[in-house]
Order: C-alpha cells, then structure tokens, then sequence
C-alpha cells in the first residue's frame, strides 16, 4: 500500500510556536460557502440609546483623533464635533489604576493580587460600519490611535503587558453594537503568550532563527495558505489553525514590538488588515469575530527572538465538550482550502 497516497479523513497539526495540537477533521469537512451565514440577523441596536453615540456622556477621553490626526485635548474641553477615533476610560473597567500591587496567599496554596491597570474603549465614529468596510485610511486610524495609547501605558507602574482586542457580534463577546476596541493593561503576562514566548526562545537558541520567520519563509514558498500580501505584510491561514478560517497578519520583517512601527509600515499593514477582514466579511457573510495583539511584553526584558502579530478569530463554530474538556480545537475545513476560498473574495 502506497502510504503517500492515504487519505486520513482526519487529521492531527501541531502548532509550532505554542506546542497544542489541533484536530482539522476533514472526516467532517464542510465546504468553504458552507461557511457562510445565511439570513444572519443584522444586529442593529437603538443610536439613541447607544452609549457610545453619546460620547460626551462617557469618561473624559484620554485620546482624540479627527480625522487622522491626533488634536491635544485636555480634561473639561468640549469633545470636537467632527472626531473620528476616541479612546476613552471603561466605565466599568476590569483593571483599575492602584499605587502600589497587593499580593497574598490563603494557606500558603492559593495566591491572589489586586488587578492594578488601565482599562480603556476605542469608538469609531459611525455606529454602523465595522472596520471590515471602513477605508484603509480610516483603518490606519485606529492602529494609530492603538499605538498611541500603548505608548502612552507601557511606562506606567505595574504595566508589564497590554492586551488590545476588538469583539465583533454578540457571538464574539460584543455587548454593544457600536465599533469598538478595548486596551487592557495587566501587571502579568497571559498563559498563551507566556508559552508562545518560551517556545519561540527555545526554538530561537537551537535554529538561530525565530519560528515565525521561519514558518512565513516556508508560506512564502508554498503559497497555499496565503490570503493575501504586500511589500511588508503576510496574511496567512496558519498551518495548525484553531477554529476554521482563522487568519493572521505578520510583517514580513522580524519585528518584536508592535508599537515601534513605524509610519510606512502601518500603512501597509492597514491595507493588509483591511484586506484580510472584508475578505472574511465578503466570503463568510458578516461573521462575528475577535481579533488580538501578541507582541513583546513591556516589562523590560529582552524578546528579540519574538515576532508580533495579528490574530482574527471568526466564530465559526461553538466549543462543546471536546474542545473544553481537551482545550484541543476542532477546525472543519483545512486552512489551504480556507485560503484558497479567501483568495478569490474580492
């Protein structure tokens, strides 16, 4: 029996930075329009009870740009009528500013610690348009304003790590309609990232390359799970994918720090971030999704063997007792086909 020509009708992946195993079940494969939702329920929320469309009502805004340049506002200012991007303080923040960080243990076994941080809301002007339809210049607004704020944070006591994320749909977490993005800073860095981090310094000690640009060189090459790319910017359905057409976005460069990009690149990785979500917004119909930042912590230490990077999660599918039970995902279209689909939106 020729075991080259063996067609498993499912099959295991290893995801090379984090160590996890994913299940891409072909046995169960739909194909990729199947994907698509159908009649999806335009989530259309009152703008007269938006709070978000009430802006003023909100925290005074640590951040406002209008239209594409950033205006030196002071607290007890009027917010300008024409602003584009604001960034104000969560009303009801997860993590809160403290002077200092309070540790204790119970029993010497269980450990706790204030949640000392900053906790903020990027809003987007218009309560309709999702980043997936807005212009790449108005996209390059909102990493401005990101890197703006990040700036701003990582010097700040007890900041050793800023998350910024964005839910879109209810089925992603998003509890209010209105565009929006949050920027949390924690004293600790996350499992995930912590793990991403230690393997990519293992790999990094042993090949004398980092694992991302290896695996971007190796995409490069076989192109099959390419969606797209320009001069400085990949976007990729990865290899072990977690959930069926997750893309990320990675400078073809090896880059640590996010926040260090400079002036063209976000230019260019608007455009690829743009791309990569009205391609998804195109070929899946509106779908609800999540997107992340990982990249080097702010805590002083030396990263230089990580490589930041964009993550999109669109929810395809719901985590039922295999994938909670095992923490194992089950994707069930394989990523060269997610891709190949994704190509052709346009």
């Amino acid at each position: 029996m020729d075991k080259k020509k063996i067609k498993f009708p499912s099959e295991l992946r290893l995801d090379l930075v984090s160590k996890d195993w994913v299940v891409i079940a072909t046995g169960r494969a739909k194909r990729p329009e199947m994907f698509k939702a159908k009649d999806r329920h335009k989530e259309k929320a009152d703008k007269s009870l938006c709070p978000f469309c009430k802006i003023s009502e909100q925290e005074a805004p640590v951040l406002v740009f209008v239209q594409g340049k950033k205006v030196d506002f002071k607290t007890g200012n009027k917010i300008p009528g024409n602003w584009s991007v604001i960034v104000v303080p969560n009303k009801y923040p997860a993590f809160t500013p403290f002077p200092y960080l309070h540790k204790k243990s119970e029993n010497h076994l269980y450990q706790r610690m204030n949640a000392v941080g900053f906790h903020e809301v990027l809003v987007t002007r218009s309560h309709e348009k999702q980043m997936a339809v807005l212009p790449v210049d108005k996209v390059k607004e909102v990493f401005d304003a990101y890197q703006e704020r990040y700036l701003s944070l990582m010097d700040k006591n007890f900041v050793n790590y800023i998350s910024i994320f964005h839910n879109h749909g209810k089925e992603a977490g998003a509890s209010i309609v209105h565009p929006h993005s949050q920027i949390i800073t924690t004293p600790l860095i996350d499992s995930d990232l912590n793990k991403a981090l230690l393997n990519s310094k293992k790999y990094f000690k042993t090949h004398k390359e980092c694992i991302y640009c290896a695996m971007n060189s190796w995409e490069q090459k076989s192109k099959s799970r390419i969606v797209f790319e320009n001069k400085d910017f990949l976007v990729i359905c990865p290899f072990a994918s977690k959930a069926a057409f997750q893309v990320i976005i990675s400078p073809k460069k090896h880059l640590s720090n996010f926040e260090r990009i400079t002036e063209p690149q976000k230019q260019q990785f608007a455009e690829a971030f743009q791309t990569a979500l009205n391609k998804l917004y195109k070929g899946l119909g509106n779908p609800a999704y999540n997107f992340y930042l990982h990249t080097a912590p702010c805590d002083g230490k030396d990263y230089g063997h990580y490589h930041w990077h964009w993550t999109i999660l669109p929810k395809t599918s719901i985590w039922a007792g295999f994938e909670i039970g095992t923490r194992m995902e089950i994707s069930t279209i394989e990523p060269e086909k997610a891709a190949e689909y994704l190509r052709k939106q346009s």
